[in-house]
């Protein structure tokens, strides 16, 4: 049987035969790690081909029997669109990842069958049952999969377009997170559990990469216990990786060390906003916003980057909130920032909290990529909202700060650490100038509204309605702000 595995890109972003071009944003893409871990579950008597739109054009005419499309809620139309066009051909189409996992009903109104939750099991008895000519409409995994028999990704079938990313050599040595923020779909779709795979099992996978590598885990140091297992079979290696973890990493310094012996040089972490009352609305408390700054510099000083994710357009946000987000970023010498507009996504607790407050604006899916404003914010208007996250996002990566804080990282971090920074930050502006976003800050009267690519929202209705054929739940649309991380 011949196998199609497809990522949906969206369409600013779609590579295809009439626009031919890949976006200079490789920075931005790592490893499709889920397909490609499903591919390394199948069969070797099924023939598997991968597809990611952002890096190449999907041909619809392909001569394939069975297709299956991973994606998260921004990329669901595309999906669907994508199984039309198969269906209609006759060929068998199946979806996974976080926006089917979480929403698996709508899914089944457009796929011969979803697979909900992780892929490990679910996937080979789908193919087994497709063979046998008895495909269910619905597959779910068991509740805590063991990981232990999850292989190595089929990292071989990204060879054609290995260029267009940062890196190919992705790894995941945990899956899920403790915490249960409420915006975050990781832990929806996990149910805030955490499961590990065999420190043996990673140390071997790490042993055969590159020198550079990246964790993909959701929150790398949930188990502390686990990661200095694994942060200490990692050191006699010297491999060199970035990831992502919570914050409290700086609260330990004895693992915050063996992380950097291990071979850490860069980390996002989910700062999210430095209101406390914001932190306790989307139950983040433990974040602790008023240490933040003295936790983050800890982090620096072990030489470790640090990449923050920011939310703006939570309750306790009002229009100043831009320029006092800008302000702790330059004063906390942040090296990246992935800013995220507060959305609501299907499936979270965060979405039925303003489903049933009546404060959704926006049922176009596609506009759930994390940088538009489809709420109502509580104390600024969404057109404030959304021109106050473009200009913030304008504003970190104008091309002089970007400058200054590769000179400021270079004592810090080092050379390579530091240009680490310069070549995220220039891929950012990149992408900025290429959509055109500038916006405005909203607390400035009189300020001019500058252009953006993105539509103004619609007409307020009311109660409208990140891993794939999910080995992994991590995904991405404009990456790597496509996936809100729970960290």
């Amino acid at each position: 049987m011949k196998v199609l595995l497809v990522l949906p890109a969206a369409e600013h972003l779609r590579v295809t035969r009439e626009s031919p071009d890949v976006p200079r944003r490789a920075m931005l893409r790592f490893s499709v790690l889920p397909l490609t871990i499903v591919a390394a579950l199948t069969p070797p008597e099924h023939e598997v081909t991968l597809c990611d739109e952002n890096v190449e054009p999907l041909d619809l005419d392909a001569d394939v029997d069975l297709v299956g499309v991973t994606f998260m809620t921004a990329l669901a139309p595309r999906a669907y669109e994508i199984a039309r066009a198969f269906r209609a051909r006759g060929k068998v189409v199946v979806s996974g990842g976080f926006h089917p996992t979480l929403r698996p009903d709508e899914a089944r109104e457009h796929f011969d069958a979803v697979v909900v939750g992780d892929a490990e099991g679910s996937w080979p008895r789908l193919l087994a049952d497709l063979a046998a000519s008895r495909l269910q409409p619905v597959y779910r995994s068991a509740p805590h999969a063991d990981l232990s028999t999850t292989p190595v990704p089929r990292r071989e079938l990204l060879s054609r377009t290995a260029r267009h990313y940062a890196t190919i050599h992705a790894v995941q040595a945990t899956r899920g997170c403790v915490h249960a923020c409420r915006y975050c779909s990781v832990a929806a779709f996990h149910r805030s559990t955490l499961r590990t795979r065999p420190v043996a099992a990673v140390a071997a996978e790490v042993a055969s990469l590159p020198h550079d590598f990246m964790f993909v885990d959701d929150n790398l140091i949930a188990d502390r216990e686990y990661a200095r297992a694994l942060f200490t079979a990692l050191v006699p290696l010297g491999k060199r990786w970035v990831g992502q973890c919570s914050i409290e990493l700086a609260d330990e310094p004895e693992l915050l060390a063996l992380a950097r012996a291990a071979g850490c040089v860069g980390l996002f972490v989910g700062v999210e906003t430095t209101s406390p009352e914001n932190l306790a609305a989307l139950d983040k408390s433990w974040n602790e916003g008023d240490r933040l700054r003295e936790r983050l510099a800890t982090l620096r000083r072990a030489g470790i980057g640090v990449i923050a994710g920011m939310i703006v357009g939570a309750d306790a946000d009002d229009p100043g909130v831009f320029g006092r987000t800008l302000r702790f970023l330059r004063e906390a010498r942040i090296d990246g920032l992935q800013l995220n507009v507060l959305t609501p996504l299907p499936g979270t607790p965060l979405h039925a909290d303003f489903e049933r407050a009546g404060r959704i604006l926006d049922p176009d899916l596609s506009r759930y990529d994390f940088r538009h404003a489809v709420i109502r914010p509580a104390r600024m208007s969404p057109e404030e909202l959304q021109s106050g996250a473009d200009w913030l996002y304008a504003q970190f990566y104008r091309l002089d700060r970007i400058l200054l804080r590769f000179l400021r990282a270079i004592p810090v971090l080092g050379l390579s650490g530091a240009f680490l920074g310069l070549k995220l930050g220039l891929t950012y502006r990149y992408d900025n100038r290429r959509e055109g976003i500038r916006g405005r800050d909203p607390a400035r009267r009189g300020a001019t509204t500058g252009s953006s690519v993105f539509r103004p929202l619609l007409p307020a209705p009311t109660g409208v309605v990140r891993s794939g054929l999910s080995a992994s739940g991590r995904r991405a649309r404009r990456a790597p702000a496509g996936r809100r991380p729970p960290a």
